[in-house]
């Protein structure tokens, strides 16, 4: 049974569709961030600018694993999203050997689930047409 995902993720949550034989699932998985403010100047080693980093990375890293988990049996994957969250990602699946099932990844804003949906089934279409 062939699996298709496609998600769009930004550093708040992500939204998952998964299109396996005419059956369509969508699930969220919310990151729990915090707001991630970047301060100017440069950051010491044992400062408060420092400690927040450091912590918005460590939550970072399991928002992307709890991702990881749920789109790792994919056959492919489409990876939607505004910012750097979906190179992000894309770095971390290459990483575990999964970026050859990467179809695609593009820049777009927010979308409501049925406007993601409906990117999914139209780029698993022409893809495999």
């Amino acid at each position: 049974m062939k699996s298709n995902v496609g998600l769009w993720i930004d550093h708040r949550e992500a939204v998952i569709v998964s299109l396996s034989d005419k059956i369509e699932k969508t699930m969220r998985v919310i990151s729990d961030m915090e707001k991630h403010v970047r301060f100017s100047g440069g950051a010491g080693n044992n400062s408060a600018e420092d400690h927040r980093e450091k912590r918005f990375s460590g939550n970072l890293h399991k928002y992307y694993d709890r991702v990881v988990s749920c789109i790792r049996d994919a056959d492919a994957i489409l990876i939607l999203g505004p910012g750097e969250a979906k190179g992000e990602l894309r770095t971390r699946l290459e990483g575990l050997a999964l970026g050859g099932r990467i179809t695609g990844i593009e820049t777009v804003d927010k979308m409501t689930d049925r406007q993601l949906a409906a990117k999914v089934r139209e780029h698993f279409s022409t893809s495999t047409a």
